[in-house]
C-alpha cells in the first residue's frame, strides 16, 4: 500500500511516500518550500519588477504570503484577488479592502495585465512531477494531509483564541491525539483552510486531514526512546507555531500554543516547567500573543477561556502539584528546535524512525490507520518497527 504523507507548514512542505512493502526508512521523502513561502516569492518578484499583482486560488496559509502583499501594497502598487484568495488574508473581506485589495472575479482577474499568483496548499501535480523525474510511480492509493487552521472567527473575535477554543473542543470531546484526525466529511465548516486543501484533492481515493501541531506529536512518540515512557512532554517548534502537549501516552494532561517567533528559549522553559506542575495560567500566553493553556484535568481552582470570554480569557490558578515533581521525559521535534539546545529542561531531540523533519507525516500515517482501520495492519506494524 502506498500513501502519499503532506505536511504543509509556514516554511517547508513535508512530503513522504510510504509504501508498505519496503521498511519506512526507505520511504521517499521531499522538504520542499511551503506553499506560502512559493506564493510570497512570486509576488515579492512582482513588487521588485514594479508590476501589479493578480491573486486567485483558493484559501491557503498565509504569514509570508500576507508579509509580501503588505509590502508590495506599502511600495504603491496594485493588488487584485478574487473572493476565495482573498481570505487566505483576512477571513472578513472588507479588512481585505481596507489593505488596499481591489476584489474581482475569477473572470475579471483571467483578464488583467499582471503577475499573476495562484494560492493553494496542495499541488498535486508538481509532487507528481518531482516523483516522475526521478522515475517514481505517481499512483497512491491514500492520501494523508495536514496543516495548521486558525478557523474561521466570527467578526470582531480572536482568531488566536478562536483556534485554541477548537484545541479545546476536540479533546473535551475524546482525550487522545488521535482524536484530531478528521475523514473529509468530518471537518468542521470553520476549519475553511482545512476545507480548501481537501477540496484540492483530485483522486478518488481514501483520505484524512490531521492538524500539524498533533501530527507531529503523534510522529514524535514513534521515536522508542519517548514511546516507551509512561509519561512524556512533546514540545513541536515549528517554523510559526510552537505547540506544546504534556502526555500520558496519546492522553493530553495539558497543552500550550504560541508563536515560536514571540517567545524565547527562557520563555519557553519557564511555560514549559509551569505547564508541568499545572501552575501555568492561561492569560501568560494569550497575553505574550499566544493562543492560550488548557489543562484536561484542571488543577485546583482552574479556569479555561471559553467562547463567552471573547479576547478576554480568565487565568488558570496555581495547582497543588508540587514544582519540585521530577519532569517527565521532555521532547522537542520541529525545525526550530535549535532554540531549546543547551537549555536547562535538557530535552531530548525525538528523531523518529530517523528522521526529524517527517515527524509530522509519521503522524499523518497514524491519524490514516486511526480513520481507516481496513488499511491499519499494513501502516502500524511500519511504525513500530524502529
Amino acid at each position: 500500500m502506498r500513501i502519499l504523507a503532506i505536511d504543509v507548514g509556514t516554511g517547508t512542505q513535508d512530503i513522504l511516500l510510504f509504501d508498505s512493502a519496503h521498511p519506512i526508512e526507505n520511504a521517499l521523502q521531499l522538504i520542499m518550500p511551503s506553499p506560502t513561502q512559493i506564493a510570497a516569492g512570486r509576488i515579492r518578484r512582482a513588487t521588485e519588477a514594479g508590476r501589479a499583482v493578480a491573486i486567485s486560488g483558493t484559501i491557503a496559509g498565509g504569514g509570508p504570503s500576507h508579509w509580501a502583499l503588505e509590502d508590495h501594497l506599502r511600495a504603491g502598487l496594485p493588488a487584485y484577488a478574487t473572493h476565495d484568495a482573498a481570505m487566505t488574508f483576512d477571513d472578513d473581506l472588507d479588512a481585505v479592502q481596507r489593505m488596499g485589495v481591489i476584489l474581482v472575479s475569477g473572470d475579471e482577474i483571467a483578464r488583467l495585465d499582471a503577475d499573476h499568483v495562484t494560492l493553494r496548499d496542495l499541488d498535486l501535480a508538481a509532487i507528481r512531477t518531482a516523483l516522475a523525474a526521478f522515475d517514481v510511480s505517481r499512483d497512491f492509493d491514500g492520501l494523508a494531509l495536514g496543516c495548521l487552521d486558525h478557523g474561521a472567527a466570527p467578526p470582531g473575535y480572536s482568531d488566536r483564541l478562536f483556534r485554541f477554543e477548537h484545541l479545546r473542543r476536540v479533546v473535551e470531546a475524546r482525550n487522545d491525539l488521535r482524536a484530531f484526525a478528521c475523514l473529509p466529511e468530518e471537518v468542521p465548516d470553520y476549519l475553511t483552510r482545512a476545507r480548501s486543501l481537501l477540496a484540492s484533492v483530485d483522486v478518488d481515493a481514501p483520505v484524512v486531514f490531521l492538524d500539524t501541531g498533533p501530527a507531529a506529536a503523534l510522529g514524535a512518540l514513534q521515536d522508542p526512546i519517548l514511546g516507551e515512557r509512561e509519561e512524556q512532554l512533546v514540545l513541536n517548534l515549528g517554523n510559526m507555531h510552537a505547540l506544546c502537549f504534556h502526555l500520558h501516552g496519546t492522553r493530553i494532561v495539558s497543552l500550550y500554543e504560541h508563536h515560536t517567533g514571540e517567545v524565547t528559549a527562557a520563555q519557553l522553559e519557564d511555560f514549559t516547567e509551569r505547564l508541568i506542575a499545572g501552575t501555568l495560567p492561561h492569560e501568560d500566553v494569550f497575553g505574550s500573543k499566544g493562543h492560550g493553556v488548557y489543562y484536561a484535568a484542571s488543577p485546583v481552582g482552574a479556569q479555561h477561556a471559553s467562547p463567552a470570554d471573547n479576547a478576554t480569557p480568565r487565568s488558570a490558578a496555581p495547582s497543588t502539584v508540587s514544582n519540585a515533581a521530577p519532569l517527565p521525559l521532555i521532547a522537542v521535534t520541529g525545525p526550530q528546535r535549535g532554540k531549546l539546545r543547551g537549555s536547562s529542561l535538557q530535552p531530548y531531540f525525538a528523531v523518529p524512525h530517523g528522521a526529524m523533519m517527517m515527524s509530522g507525516c509519521f503522524g499523518l500515517l497514524q491519524a490514516f490507520a486511526e480513520k481507516h482501520p481496513q488499511f491499519a495492519d499494513q501502516i502500524l506494524p511500519a511504525l513500530r518497527s524502529s
